[in-house]
Parts: C-alpha cells; structure tokens; sequence
C-alpha cells in the first residue's frame, strides 16, 4: 500500500512535484487517499488503483473508463479535467519508477544487480551470467529470449527492459521467491523512456556498440543512442567494460574514477588462444575454458559475464562450469543436413552481429553459403542499408531477402530497399517458411552452410501490430529435413 502523501513526498524529492488539481482547480483536501495496485492500463484500474496517464498516445477516454470503475486518482503530465485528482508532474517516466520502488518496498535493495548493455550480446552474456551464479546462488534473469523470477519457470518477454511498475513487481516476486541476484539486459530505450529511472545496479557491463536503433520512434541520431547506452555507466557501482570496442576512448574516460575491470585487445583479461570450442585467457580469470557457442565474439561476452560474476561471489570453478554449460535459444543453434552441410539459426538483426556471424560461419564452412534475412518494420531503418554494406563484402555469399517482423510495412518493399544497398543479384521470397526451404536445397556437400539470420528462436511474425504465431527459423529448417 502507498498513501498519496508518501507518493507527493517521493516526488518532491525528485523534484518532479508540480500540483495536484481536480477539474482546472488546485486541490488541496486529498488527504486520507491509498492505494493497494499501481497501474498504467486503464482496464485494470479501480478505486484501490493509482493510476498513470502515460504516452503520446493516450486519450481522456481512458481514464473517464477508469473513474466509472471507481478510480480515485491518477499521475499525469496534463491535467484531463476530470472530477478526481490529478497528481501533476514533470515527468511521468521519472514518477513512476520511483514510486514503484517504494510501493514495492524497494526490492533492488534485497538483490545484487547485474545489468548488461551493448548492440549485440546482451542476451548471450545474461545466459553466461546466470549460468555462472546458478553454480551457488540462486539468480534470477530478465532477458529479452527468456525470463525467469524464480528459477524453475520461464516466459518470454515484451521488452528487453520492462516498464518501471512491471521492472520493480517482478523484483519483488524474485525476493519472495528467495531470489539473492537478479540478471538484466538493460536496453538504450530503457534510459530514453525512464524504465529504470533512480535505480542503482551493482555491476554494469558494456559490451560494444555499433550504430543501431536509430530511427523516427527510437533514438534521432548515434550520438543520443551512445549517450543514452552510457547512462549504465553513470548508474553502476562497478563496471566492466570492452577495451577493444569503438569509441573506447568516451568510455574510459568516464569510467576513469569508477571500480572497473577492462576485457578484450590490450587489457590484462585478454583471449590468448582462441579454438572452436575452448578459450585461454589471462588476468583474473587466467586458464582455459570450454564453451559450446562457436566464435571468439561469444568467448569475450563468456569472459564478460565471468568478471562481472567474480564481483559478485562466484567462484573461479563457478565462472568454467557455467560458461562451459551455457547453451542460448536462437544464438549460434547448429542443425546438420543429411548431405553433410551445417544450417545456422541466430538472432543476429544488425549489420554487426550479422557480419561476425557470416565471419563465424566463412571460418569453418569452406563450401557454398546462402544467408537468409530480413529486416524489421517501423523501427531500425538504418539496419537495411547496414545489411547491405556487410554482403557486399561477402560476394560468394548467396543471398535470400525474407520477412522478419514487417509490422505496418510490406515485406516486399523492405526486401526490395535492403536489395538497393546489395551490388549483385539476390533472390527475394516473403514466405519466410518458403525461404527457408528454399535456401536447404543450396546445400548440397560438407562445408555447404545456409545461416538464417534474425529471428533466433522468435515463434511469431509481427504483421500489422499483431504477434502472428509462427514455428520458428529452427523448427522449419528441421520440419523440412525430416521430410527430405
């Protein structure tokens, strides 16, 4: 339970406090109000409900919904001239997160947090990570191919980063459920938007970046994307950080007067020998490792998420059988073809990780390689072009342009603006299930390799703002083997 006094407390001490007012008129008799749920969706709403107006998108309509159901009160940025109090504030973002820690006694005091953030990888170091701390501790993950709160069940979520009420819910059930760490992939929307607003993470990774999520919804430039990507650094106790990444120089001078460790090129926690499937490294985590995710992209995020875990209680024996033991939905799942060639499903949605996966992939596939992508709709534009510059320096690469969430936008005309940017001829299927099966009947003998790219274990295709229900890249490459 929160009373409204405690809530205007909260925000005057951010100083996000502007008024409260009901129908035009400051209102001062609002003592004596509590609330027993906290909500941003006005279908949920009652009179135990405090409730948040939040989005360009959101009508008055809602809330007189709202106030028919009981509603007593709401926080908002604009006054709707309704017969209930209209708690003001500057930012709703802002007001929310921290109101949702205190109504949810403040869980992220009772976990230590580790959040990762980067343009790729995010996913693959979490898995690392909570991996590493299961080994004697009892973690907990929010990533964006799997969640779990306590350990046992896991569910796929919406965001990358939850909405703050949600964020500060689920961290209360991780410490009901004797959760001890919790394991985060901290997007760069989740700055720009206030998701995790106030909260304080006992380790931060940065992994790289790369230009991305640059579009007319996301970010407007790199430049925000990267500053807002940085903002994990400023809200870590402890960071680990990519000394081989780009824009190196911004980072370390920021992080010049923080607990750190660096990894990668030219640090003391460096890969000094690099196989398919086992890693030497130097520094704290000195010694040889076995992974079963091929590429040494994959061993610098393992050896991230080891520094971050040594931070917080893991052992040396912990950080090798975690890393040795990790295996990630959609990220490098390898499935053989009958005739010998190999057929790889990953996640890659960007023009770098796509790049180090055909990389990976040229490494150990000397035959004939096909790639199948697409690109999404109504975000990520720069991404089309992005994909364009990587095939064009792969020009054996045979290429097959599908659809990959295409949302509001045709798959055709995505496909056709990805094969502007392409120097040679591509073949183009919408189908992505037809796509796929086409592709198979590249390979042909060992060392053929048709990767997949974008998807990784997603089951479903946005088509229009809708989840559309789909089997999967994987499921589909191994329908159509069975079946040959």
């Amino acid at each position: 339970m929160i009373r409204i006094e405690q809530t205007i407390d909260i925000l005057k001490q951010d100083h996000n406090f502007r008024e409260v007012i009901r129908q035009g008129h400051y209102f001062y008799n609002y003592s004596g109000l509590s609330f027993t749920k906290l909500s941003y969706d006005s279908r949920t709403a009652d009179a135990e409900t405090l409730f948040f107006a939040k989005g360009a998108s959101f009508k008055k309509e809602y809330l007189e919904q709202a106030c028919q159901n009981g509603l007593q009160a709401y926080v908002s940025e604009v006054d709707y001239d309704l017969p209930i109090p209209a708690i003001i504030v500057s930012d709703i973002k802002h007001a929310m997160s921290l109101i949702a820690m205190a109504f949810y006694d403040n869980p992220q005091d009772k976990l230590q947090l580790l959040a990762f953030t980067g343009t790729k990888g995010k996913t693959t170091a979490a898995y690392f990570a909570y991996q590493i701390l299961s080994q004697s501790h009892k973690p907990a993950l929010l990533s964006t191919m799997n969640t779990t709160l306590d350990g046992k069940t896991f569910f796929k979520s919406t965001l990358t980063t939850p909405e703050s009420l949600d964020l500060f819910q689920m961290m209360a059930t991780c410490v009901a459920n004797g959760r001890t760490h919790l394991v985060m992939e901290v997007s760069s929307q989740a700055y720009l938007v206030g998701r995790v607003y106030g909260l304080t993470f006992d380790v931060g990774v940065f992994l790289n970046i790369s230009p991305d999520h640059i579009g007319p919804i996301e970010h407007p430039s790199f430049e925000d994307y990267f500053y807002h990507k940085r903002l994990l650094l400023d809200n870590s106790r402890a960071v680990i950080i990519n000394s081989g990444m780009d824009h190196f120089a911004i980072v370390k001078e920021q992080i010049a007067h923080k607990a750190h460790d660096l990894y990668g090129a030219d640090s003391d926690n460096a890969i000094i020998d690099s196989q398919a499937f086992t890693f030497t490294v130097s520094g704290k985590l000195a010694g040889q490792y076995n992974i079963r995710l091929i590429g040494r992209f994959n061993q610098e995020n393992a050896i991230a998420a080891g520094l971050a875990c040594l931070r917080l209680g893991a052992s040396l024996p912990d950080i090798a059988t975690g890393i040795a033991t990790t295996q990630v939905p959609g990220r490098m799942e390898v499935l053989n073809h009958p005739l010998g060639a190999n057929i790889f499903v990953d996640y890659a949605h960007n023009g770098d990780s796509l790049a180090k996966l055909i990389s990976v992939v040229e490494e150990h596939q000397a035959g004939h390689l096909t790639v199948i992508l697409g690109a999404t709709g109504n975000k990520g534009e720069s991404r089309r072009a992005d994909f364009g510059k990587v095939l064009n320096q792969h020009p054996n690469l045979n290429v097959i342009l599908t659809a990959d969430d295409p949302n509001f936008e045709s798959p055709q005309a995505i496909c056709e603006e990805i094969a502007r940017y392409i120097s040679r001829p591509v073949t183009i299927i919408t189908d992505r299930q037809k796509a796929i099966e086409t592709g198979l009947t590249y390979c042909k003998k060992t060392g053929d390799a048709l990767i997949i790219a974008g998807k990784g274990a997603d089951k479903y295709q946005i088509v229009n703002g809708v989840k559309e229900d789909y089997p999967g890249d994987l499921a589909i490459a191994q329908q159509a083997l069975s079946r040959n």
